[in-house]
């Protein structure tokens, strides 16, 4: 029992490799192969708007992997219809979704990994904005413009002055205030009796900071900052200003980025309406960081930007495909990713009815299937990971329109057969292979109809398998394995068909390195 209590009451502190973690490791020693969980990437604050959603999500490591909890200072995060956990395989990601946020809520909040062999902990907060305008102006809720001469406004004002009651400060010296430029405070507080300028000072920056929490709640529609096809990281959202004098400001890791609105400085910001698009022009590694814009005072997006250290291995490929067939784009990586963004033109691509999206095991090879191709699927396609991006053009054929040009204008000749059933020119050849290492093989068919090519291992077809890089150009057929493994050891065969018949080749794969026991 006191062995038992003296691992229970064991507590060494580990530091972790991320900044804001705790770890505690609860064995003296670890067994081989087995860790303590950490952070990968913790949570981190976000700023919202009563009634909108709040995301927090981490990623975390560890083996055996931990599971994750979460929790918050002030209350229990045990309501479903509140709170909601899941962990998203794709991204490998847990997350924490808080549904129609309110006050109530704003705390900071918790996220445990725990496996048996210890604990890491990490906090966020989560701010929300609530906030009733108490002095509304007058020019801005009736329609009316912001006066740009203060001087004759305030004389109008002065002529319009009700009598005031002694002590009373009158509306309009703040509506004045909160849209004068500063060397303007004192003269208009002169002019309405106004003396103690620290007071005077005190109010009018609390006011501008209420106005400002009231701005940020106009936000909608945020988007993540991703790589566009013209080379340029945007991230960009919706915004109304509630007064169009208010300073916009752009921080990296806290600090304040100047930015211009020329498209050709390395910030810049374009307006469109209520639409803001901030860009970082021709992006660097250094250029990663935590991003915010605050209106004012107040944090109204918050968002990072990754930069990961990724080229392609084998580009994606422009692709041919008749109407209603699907086309394919595929591309290799030199570092594993979760994802990539593939995109048309300047619109980004998501997993759906329309587009299907893929990643291998090994998370090197990522594939674009553009499903039920029509016309209007033709031009450039793209797929960008990190900074470094590939373009590849999609051609769609009309068969119908084709057919029947051909019909119209085709003379009646007399055929003459030169249908060949499918055969090697060059046969699989046996290989043996370092493990660790990246493995080629090919053959050269021939076939009139050209041949359909179907890749098998120890039976079992790899054509869909997007672990295996199989390409078929001009009679040349090659299957391409980045790095083998004892998995990856047995017999390959290829199969050819067309309608006057079948013929195949095999060969055995051997990778070095494999110790039997």
């Amino acid at each position: 029992c006191r062995k038992k209590a003296k691992m229970l009451s064991l507590a060494i502190k580990k530091r972790s490799r991320v900044p804001g973690v705790m770890i505690t490791q609860t064995v003296e020693q670890l067994p081989p192969g087995k860790s303590t969980p950490d952070f990968t990437r913790k949570p981190i604050a976000v700023t919202v708007q009563e009634g909108k959603k709040a995301f927090f999500k981490a990623m975390v490591s560890g083996e055996p992997a931990p599971t994750v909890t979460w929790g918050r200072n002030k209350g229990e995060i045990d309501d479903p219809e509140k709170y909601k956990t899941r962990y998203d395989e794709r991204a490998r990601e847990h997350i924490l979704e808080i549904i129609n946020i309110n006050p109530d809520q704003a705390d900071t909040y918790k996220c445990f990994a725990t496996n048996e062999y210890g604990k890491a902990v990490c906090t966020t907060t989560l701010n929300v904005i609530n906030f009733i305008l108490k002095f509304k102006s007058k020019f801005l809720s009736g329609g009316q413009q912001e006066p740009q001469d203060f001087r004759s406004m305030l004389k109008k004002t002065k002529k319009q002055l009700p009598p005031q009651k002694e002590g009373e400060i009158d509306p309009k010296l703040w509506e004045l205030l909160i849209s004068a430029p500063k060397k303007n405070y004192e003269k208009i507080c002169l002019d309405f009796g106004v003396t103690d300028f620290r007071w005077m000072l005190k109010r009018l920056n609390q006011m501008k900071k209420e106005r400002a929490d009231e701005q940020a709640k106009q936000l909608d529609n945020v988007k993540q900052i991703e790589v566009k096809p013209n080379g340029k990281a945007e991230f960009g959202f919706d915004m109304q200003l509630w007064d169009p004098n208010s300073a916009v400001n752009l921080y990296k890791d806290g600090v304040m980025v100047p930015y211009a609105d020329d498209e050709n400085s390395k910030h810049s910001l374009r307006k469109k309406g209520t639409n803001y698009i901030f860009s970082i022009k021709d992006p660097q590694p250094e250029d990663a960081g935590f991003y915010q814009v605050d209106v004012e005072e107040a944090n109204v997006l918050a968002t990072d930007f990754r930069v990961p250290a990724v080229e392609f291995v084998d580009k994606i490929k422009d692709a041919k495909a008749v109407e209603s067939e699907d086309a394919v784009f595929q591309c290799v990586l030199s570092t594993p990713l979760n994802r990539i963004t593939w995109s048309r033109e300047d619109s980004s691509l998501e997993h759906g009815d329309k587009y299907e999206i893929t990643v291998s095991e090994d998370k090197l090879t990522h594939t674009l299937r553009v499903k039920d191709c029509e016309i209007a699927d033709k031009g450039a396609y793209y797929a960008i990971a990190g900074i470094a991006s590939s373009r590849a053009s999609l051609m769609v054929e009309d068969t119908k329109d084709d057919a029947k040009k051909f019909q119209v204008n085709r003379p009646e000749i007399k055929h003459r057969i030169f249908d060949s059933p499918p055969s090697f020119i060059v046969p699989l050849k046996r290989r043996t292979a370092p493990q660790g290492y990246e493995c080629y093989m090919s053959c050269a068919i021939k076939g009139d109809p050209a041949p359909r090519v179907t890749w098998y291992w120890n039976n079992i077809s790899l054509n869909t398998n997007t672990n295996y890089h199989i390409t078929n150009v001009c009679g040349v057929c090659s299957l391409l394995i980045l790095r083998v493994g004892p998995k990856n050891n047995g017999e390959y065969k290829v199969v050819i068909q067309n309608k006057l018949g079948t013929a195949e080749s095999s060969m055995m794969l051997n990778v070095r390195g494999i110790h039997k026991v």
